[in-house]
C-alpha cells in the first residue's frame, strides 16, 4: 500500500541553502575588503614594508612623527612630556588602549625610538608601527 503523505519528487521539497551561504560568504570578505579605515590627517610618506600588517584595531590612537621632529596624537600637536601624560589619561579611561606610530620615511629614528619608549612608560601594551606594502 502506498502512503500518501510522502512525495514523489523528494529533491524538489528540500530547500538546499549551501549556495546561499557561499554568497553570503562572498559577499562579506568583499564589504570587509573595501571598507578600509581612511586616515587622511596629514600628508606623509610611510617607509615600505616586506609585508603589509594587519588593520588596525577599531579604537587606534594614531600618533604621527614629522621629520621636524613635531610629534601629533590624533591631530593634536604635542611634545614628548605632554604625549605621556596624554597616553596615561588615555590609558586609565582604556586600559585596552591601542596606538600606531606613523613616521615618515624621513624621520629620524631616535625620535620614532622616544616614541617608542614613551608609550612603553605609559603602559601601552598595543603598539605598531603605520608602512605602505611594497609594490610587486
Amino acid at each position: 500500500m502506498k502512503k500518501c503523505s510522502q512525495s514523489k519528487h523528494h529533491a524538489l521539497t528540500e530547500l538546499n541553502i549551501v549556495p546561499l551561504l557561499d554568497l553570503a560568504f562572498v559577499l562579506l570578505v568583499i564589504f570587509i575588503i573595501t571598507t578600509t579605515p581612511i586616515v587622511n590627517d596629514l600628508d606623509l610618506n610611510l617607509p615600505f614594508a616586506s609585508r603589509h600588517e594587519k588593520d588596525p584595531p577599531r579604537k587606534a590612537n594614531f600618533i604621527t612623527v614629522e621629520p621636524s621632529g613635531r610629534i601629533f596624537l590624533n591631530k593634536q600637536v604635542l611634545d614628548l612630556a605632554g604625549l605621556h601624560q596624554t597616553l596615561v589619561g588615555l590609558r586609565v579611561d582604556d586600559p585596552d588602549l591601542s596606538v600606531i606610530v606613523r613616521g615618515d620615511a624621513r624621520t629620524k629614528y631616535g625620535q620614532i625610538r622616544a616614541v617608542l619608549d614613551i608609550c612603553q612608560q605609559a603602559n601601552v601594551g598595543k603598539v605598531d608601527l603605520a608602512t605602505e606594502p611594497l609594490a610587486k
